[in-house]
């Protein structure tokens, strides 16, 4: 039980979770962020192995952070300690003394990974040697140059052949038996330029058909070697029920993510399952440098991601007293959406935080179904634009399908203006900017969004000082394009202002709610066509 670390603070007077916490959205309990702090100072004192973390120097780019884990367990004496984790691997090795084992070590020098990785590799380096042998290149060379030239050859046959039938034709002289020996004597033409190449053909064909066979094999072992993978990869319940990476995600539309079950809560558990421990508490965090793509900041808590950890956490949380999803509680508190304007076209209402702008799978109840409940006459997609879960605010409904488009039109060509408020948490060093990071969804934990300069879209947010109180600093926002979680991302990235809105529980710190309102809109009338202003002031 080495693995089991006892805590060096004092917990006993620290009142224990009756429910495991609800890994993919949680406030970490006392005892667990006790254990954090304890596995912080680790870090920060320890001498077991060495990893730039980038925490005095973030602008190395040789600097990586880490998520880090602690899983609050009870033996079976009834003592109480933690287990820890890291997400992956560190500096190139996968196991350390006071961290739990991954379920499955790719990295063990004898295991099939490694001998498949090495055959893999020696297949490379013979497809190296073949494909940048000298006598190969000027083989390939000389046939190519002969392939052309016995292309053009039989081209300009071809181009000889059509102009003398064209000229048959306009003096009316049609002869099949003449176009009979035309064809026949392409046909000859070219098998005897074949023969003229056939020696080179064969001996370059050689060489690309071993080229090929190794290629294949590299395929195939590599295919082998991942489903072999999948299948080592098994993970326990409290019920001791064991499933792999197949069975986990065979009925899942996405392919199996690549580094799932490396990441701190499947290892955290598996090993507490394996050694009769009973998990208490989780929390995870990142530990140094902040990503340039998806949002991490240096000992900020984050919970499990949905793509890789949640097929495998359902499973393994199995059996266990799990907290309710607090999402889901805390949307049953029906809040009032307030009308700001109606008239027969259009309404401009303000949406309160914590209620979906569309119905989700989970969560029914929407501003969509409020309205199509109320006008079940309005025809048309209604919303013409949405605002988060979170965020609350003007939003803009359309009673027609004809005026939807109108205000649409209006959203593409940019001429609608929105600005909104936000309270930041921290202090900025500049009164406004500029941020323009384009983003895209991060496959691997939807909802969440990330930078992408290569396949993100266009994003670009300006925005204003306001006041500073308090450590936190008030904005406007004038969001320039819309994508999803512009301003969130743009405020917490470390490319944009490096300070979360906050409330945001998916980029910064969860509070009693997210501190972002949409407060004013202007947008000209689809009928009077008269620029018209709509404000809805701020409630924080």
């Amino acid at each position: 039980m080495q693995k089991f670390i006892s805590f060096s603070s004092d917990i006993g007077a620290i009142n224990l979770p009756t429910l495991f916490n609800y890994p993919f959205n949680y406030t970490p309990h006392e005892i667990a962020r006790i254990a954090v702090n304890e596995l912080q100072k680790y870090l920060k004192t320890q001498t077991d192995f060495t990893h730039n973390f980038g925490i005095t120097n973030p602008k190395d780019i040789d600097a990586l952070g880490k998520m880090f884990g602690v899983l609050v367990v009870k033996n079976n004496i009834n003592e109480i300690g933690y287990l820890a984790a890291f997400s992956g691997k560190l500096s190139e090795k996968t196991q350390y003394p006071n961290f739990v084992p991954p379920v499955f070590d790719v990295l063990d020098e004898f295991g099939f990974y490694k001998k498949t990785e090495n055959e893999i590799n020696e297949i490379n380096t013979q497809l190296d040697s073949l494909e940048t042998d000298v006598i190969f290149l000027k083989l390939k060379k000389r046939y190519n140059k002969l392939l052309k030239n016995h292309q053009s050859l039989i081209l300009e046959e071809q181009l000889k052949i059509k102009k003398k039938r064209k000229d048959r034709k306009l003096n009316q002289l049609i002869d099949n038996q003449l176009n009979i020996n035309e064809e026949f004597y392409l046909r000859e033409y070219e098998v005897y330029l074949d023969g003229k190449i056939s020696t080179t053909k064969k001996q370059f064909e050689n060489y690309q058909l071993k080229i090929e066979e190794l290629k294949k094999l590299r395929k195939d072992k590599s295919a082998w070697v991942q489903q072999e993978i999948f299948k080592n990869y098994k993970f326990l319940n409290s019920k001791k029920e064991e499933k792999d990476l197949l069975n986990i995600f065979k009925n899942s539309a996405q392919n199996i993510p690549a580094g799932s079950g490396d990441c701190c809560a499947p290892k955290l558990l598996q090993y507490a399952f394996k050694n009769n421990l009973t998990p208490i508490a989780l929390s995870e965090f990142w530990w140094g440098k902040p990503l340039t793509t998806s949002v991490r900041k240096h000992q900020n808590f984050y919970t499990a991601c949905n793509g890789k950890c949640k097929p495998i956490l359902t499973h393994m949380l199995e059996g266990l007293d799990v907290e309710e999803n607090p999402l889901i509680k805390q949307l049953q508190h029906t809040k009032e959406i307030e009308t700001i304007f109606e008239d027969e076209h259009l309404l401009v209402i303000n949406k309160p935080n914590e209620l979906l702008s569309v119905s989700g799978t989970e969560i029914k109840d929407s501003v969509y179904s409020r309205i199509k409940e109320k006008y079940p006459e309005a025809t048309g997609p209604l919303l013409v634009h949405r605002l988060d879960m979170s965020t609350s605010g003007i939003l803009l409904i359309a009673k027609t399908k004809n005026i939807h488009q109108n205000l649409q039109a209006q959203f593409i060509n940019r001429t609608i203006k929105k600005r909104y408020v936000a309270l930041l948490d921290g202090k900025l060093p500049l009164q406004k900017g500029e941020i323009t990071l384009p983003l895209k969804v991060d496959f691997g934990d939807r909802p969440k969004q990330m930078v992408c300069n290569e396949f993100g879209k266009k994003a670009v947010t300006k925005w204003e000082y306001i006041s500073f109180k308090n450590n936190k600093t008030k904005v406007y926002f004038y969001p320039v394009t819309g994508r999803t979680h512009q301003l969130r991302v743009h405020a917490a990235h470390s490319l944009g202002l490096n300070t979360p809105i906050v409330g945001d529980d998916l980029y910064g710190q969860k509070e009693k709610r997210l501190y972002l309102h949409a407060e004013l809109i202007i947008f000209k009338h689809p009928i009077t066509f008269k620029e018209v202003t709509f404000t809805c002031d701020s409630p924080f």
